[in-house]
Order: C-alpha cells, then structure tokens, then sequence
C-alpha cells in the first residue's frame, strides 16, 4: 500500500451505495466549508477551496450544496464550526496510521477513534510518534485506459512532477505540493482529464504486512474510513492487492 493508494484505488472501483454517496458528501462539504473559512471564499483565489470545490463537482454534488458549504465557511450563513485534527496511530503488524478529521466535537472524535483502534488491535499514539514517516505529496488519478502511458508520462514529468506510477487501471501522478496545482493545469491544457486530484500523506517506507495482522488492518482501515469524522487515512503497510481487492469485494 503506497499510502493509502491501494486502498482509495480499490475503494473507488466499488459500486456506490447511496449511505457511501451521501458519507462522501458530507466530508466533501466539511472540508469545503473548512477551506473557505481558511481563505478567501472565491476559489479562484484559494487553492484549497478550488481543489475542494473541484472533487465535489467531480463526485456530482449539486451545485447549490457548495455555494451553501462555501458560505456557512465565509460565515455568509451560520453553521457548524469544525476543527481539523491529526491523529496517530499504530495498527496490527505495527503499520503506521495518519488519521485527518475533520470534526465539531474533539472530545468526541478521539475517544470514538480511540475505540476503532483498540477493538481491531490498534492503539492511539502521541503526536509526533508517526507523522515524520509520511512526507505530504499531491496525487492526481487519470484513467489508464483512455490515455497512453507516454502521454501522461511526457506531460506530468515535463512539468516537473516527480513520478508517474500504473495501478488499478489509474495512472497516478506525484508531485510536491507546491507544484500540484501547477501540473493539473498543465494536463488539462494539454486534454488530459482526471478522475480525482488530493493532497495525501505518503509513507517514504513502507512495511509488509501478512496473515491475521493484514486481515485485521483491513478491517481497521474500513473502520476508520466509514467514520463519519475522517477524512483520510493513510499507512505505511504493504498489503497484497489481491487481498485488498478480495476484502473490498
């Protein structure tokens, strides 16, 4: 697992039900609410806000739903206030976890996240136990099987990203986050869509992580990401994809 790639590839290759529908567009809405409030309210002038608002677009959230989020963040329409948080965490096999949140209860949230963890064999670590092993990257994701690889490869490395890898029928584009913005622009000058594009913590190694310890990470994993708090979760653990793929299924 590169990150949490494997696991938001497989994740996104699923059929959506309408709970998952409606669980991604309440995250999506946090964090357009959340990047508003963080900058301006334009999102031609706040990065954050444009990659939010772009994601909600892409996932088919009616447009008066962002205009209502974006104004409850520029304080347009009252709302709830929410709080990003991090937590880390370790789980079976000793993988690490970067847990983001995005909450309005902190008190609530840790100790629900404290529950997932302990009941699948995890535990909740102090800060800085985890984080200095991600290195935060933008990841762009295009559909492999409408563009040729040398393609993607000549435009995304030309503008300077730093890898293009094949996985689950996606090509995925790395990138420093001060050029994340700047490369998507690039391919979509040069008539490359993407199906999504976000800023992920990825681990720089990565551990195996085999039998039961693997099964319960898993299980873990959809535990934390069914929250309605979470954001992202991110790992460091190497798990087989058919495994993946089977626990997905």
């Amino acid at each position: 697992m590169s990150g949490h790639s494997k696991w938001s590839q497989i994740k996104r290759k699923k059929a959506v039900t309408d709970q998952k529908r409606g669980q991604a567009f309440t995250r999506l809405i946090r964090e357009i609410t959340v990047a508003a409030r963080s900058g301006v309210g334009d999102p031609e002038f706040n990065p954050r806000l444009r990659l939010a608002v772009d994601t909600a677009k892409a996932a088919n959230m009616p447009q008066d739903n962002i205009d209502r989020a974006i104004k409850r963040g520029t304080g347009e329409l009252e709302g709830v206030h929410y709080e990003e948080v991090a937590y880390e965490a370790y789980g079976p096999g000793g993988a690490a976890l970067y847990i983001e949140a995005t909450t309005d209860n902190l008190n609530r949230t840790v100790a629900e996240i404290r529950h997932l963890l302990e009941r699948h064999g995890g535990n909740l670590g102090t800060a800085g136990s985890v984080a200095w092993q991600f290195s935060r990257k933008g990841q762009i994701y295009v559909d492999s099987k409408r563009y040729h690889e040398e393609a993607i490869l000549e435009a995304a490395l030309e503008a300077g990203a730093e890898d293009v890898a094949s996985l689950a029928g996606e090509f995925i584009v790395t990138t420093e986050v001060n050029a994340f913005h700047e490369i998507q622009s690039v391919l979509k000058n040069a008539g490359i869509e993407f199906s999504q594009a976000e800023l992920a913590m990825i681990p720089q190694n990565e551990i195996p992580v085999t039998g039961g310890d693997a099964e319960r990470l898993m299980k873990l994993l959809d535990a934390l990401d069914g929250h309605d708090d979470v954001q992202k979760v991110s790992s460091n653990a190497n798990i087989d994809e058919k495994l993946l793929a089977e626990a997905m299924s």
